[in-house]
Order: structure tokens, then sequence, then C-alpha cells
């Protein structure tokens, strides 16, 4: 036909249908509910580019990076007009999913670590308190023998035992960084090695004497079981265990009931004297075991670790008091 599109060419652009009701009234809507414009302007025009290219790039395969590309163009677009964001929801719904996932990030690593070993605490302590002798002739033993007899075996089971209990501090570490949390950013480093050590004994000395008089004076009012600090076979790594068991102790609890659960909490929204009643109370309970006068003992240690930590931001000192 003369004049008209070539088969190669782009499509003639064509006007959009209009007819108009009563007086100038409302054109009747397209589809999907849109309504057709009157006329088509340069701004209609950028918009319906916008659209399909945001459509185009949907429409690619997922292995193709359509998907990428696609929240891309939609985050952006949304954006601007301040719509939802690329998942569908809007800012608030992502702040609730996000306190969300801390909220159950926490009772995990506390399910596998502290949390877990004051829930076997309590019921130790049913056990004791339910037993025909009294909590005060009861044994609690920190560091006994896997393996009594066989020391190779018992070295084997020990070395197993603290590599694996190490781990909920590294999974904790590893959690903070990934939410833009170093390791440098809760004092878990050697920046400061000459005040962090002096802080650390200091904080030992003030919570050493005052612990172990509230042992022996749980204990001789019947509240506390006899603590056996450790039973292990007189054999050539007995001290290389039971310092690398101090070690890793010293570690888990720190990184984990101070560093990790306070600024956990934080984040959560929690007020630092909720947070660190919080997280006394969650020390003095795996220590249960041990009897009453342990749980009050370590509770008080925990409220003091964790205002050293609300204040200094380091855990480096309490690990070394530890």
């Amino acid at each position: 036909m003369r004049g008209g599109p070539s088969s190669t060419g782009p499509p003639p652009r064509l006007r959009p249908y209009r007819r108009r009701g009563r007086g100038g009234g409302p054109l009747f809507p397209a589809p999907g509910g849109v309504r057709l414009s009157e006329r088509v302007t340069p701004e209609d025009g950028r918009a319906a580019a916008e659209n399909d290219a945001a459509g185009e790039a949907g429409a690619r395969p997922a292995g193709q990076g359509g998907a990428v590309l696609e929240n891309d163009a939609v985050a952006e677009l949304g954006g601007r007009a301040g719509g939802p964001d690329p998942v569908g929801g809007t800012g608030a719904v992502n702040e609730v999913a996000t306190r969300r996932d801390l909220r159950a990030e926490v009772l995990l690593v506390l399910g596998v670590s502290v949390g877990a070993s004051a829930a076997f605490a309590v019921v130790d302590l049913i056990g004791k308190l339910t037993a025909r002798i009294p909590l005060a002739q009861s044994q609690a033993t920190l560091n006994g023998s896997y393996a009594p007899g066989r020391p190779l075996l018992d070295l084997a089971l020990q070395l197993v035992s603290l590599g694996f209990g190490a781990v909920p501090a590294l999974l904790a570490v590893h959690l903070l960084r990934r939410s833009a949390v170093p390791p440098a950013a809760v004092g878990l480093d050697a920046s400061r090695p000459g005040p962090d050590l002096v802080r650390g004994l200091l904080l030992a000395a003030v919570v050493g004497i005052p612990g172990l008089l509230v042992y022996l004076g749980a204990h001789a009012l019947g509240l506390s079981a006899v603590v056996v600090a450790e039973a292990l076979p007189a054999v050539w790594w007995r001290i290389p265990v039971l310092v690398l068991s101090a070690v890793v102790n010293a570690a888990l609890e720190e990184v984990v009931v101070v560093a990790y659960l306070l600024t956990r909490l934080s984040r959560l929204g929690w007020r630092p004297g909720r947070a660190l009643l919080a997280s006394a109370l969650l020390r003095g309970g795996y220590h249960l075991y041990q009897g009453f006068g342990a749980f009050v003992g370590n509770a008080v240690m925990g409220l003091l670790f964790g205002r050293v930590f609300q204040r200094t931001g380091r855990v480096m000192p309490l690990v070394i008091a530890h």
C-alpha cells in the first residue's frame, strides 16, 4: 500500500480510542481499570517506555538475570512513586519481618547453647532437690572424665566436646558479622591488649572473692551443692585440657550471653536495663545445677559484666576475667 508501514519498520503509533460522555464527562475505562488518556504526552511516552522495560526484564528467564532486572526496575519505579518494595511489601512490613527473624535467630542461638544448658540445669536441680540426700551433700562436677580408665579415649572425647562447645560462640560472631557488626565492634579483638588485661584482672578480683563467699554461705545454709572443680585423671593432658576448658567456656559465655545477646536485644528495641536483666538471669539459670547460691552469684556477676560491656563496648576484658 502506498504510504503504508514497511514490513520491517515499527508499527504506526495509534491514538487511544476515546469517547466522551455527556458534557465532557469521564472517558470510558480501558481493560484492567486503567483510564485512557485523551492525548498522548511526552511524559506518557516515557512512563510507557519504563513500564515496557520493566515488563521485558521480568519476562526473561531467571537463568538470564530476568528476576534481578525485574526487581531493579520495580524498585526504581516504586521508589519514585513511594510504592511497595520489590518483595511486594511495604517498609513497615519488612521491618516487622526483620524483627521476627531476629527474635527467631536469638532463640535458635540460645537453644543450641546456653539456653539448652539452662533447661538441663533446671531439671538437674529438680533431681537433686527430690533426691534422698540433702542438696548440700550432692555434688556438681565442672570438669569430669568421659572414659575413666581409658586416658587416650578420654582425651579424644574431651577435645571433641570442647571443640563443639566453641561452635555457638563462633556462630554468634558469624551472625553478628553478617548484620554488619564485626568482632571489633563488640571488642572481640586484640586492639587494646593492655587496658583489656588490666580491666579483666580487676573484674576477676572484684567477682572472685565475693563469689567464693556467696558459695560458702549458700552451702552452709543448705542451698548449694558441693562444687567439684575437676575430676580428671592424673595424666599428662590434665592441665592443658583444664586451661582449654576455661578458655572455651569463657568465650562461649561472654560472647553469647553478653556481646551477642545484648547487641541483638538492643537491635530489637529492648531498653538497656531490661536487656541487662535478661542476660544476667540467663547466666544464673544455666548455673542452677550447682544450687541456688550459684544462681544468685552468677546473676550478680552477669549484671556487672553486662553493664561493663554496655559502657565500654568491649567483651575481651570479660573473657579475661572469666
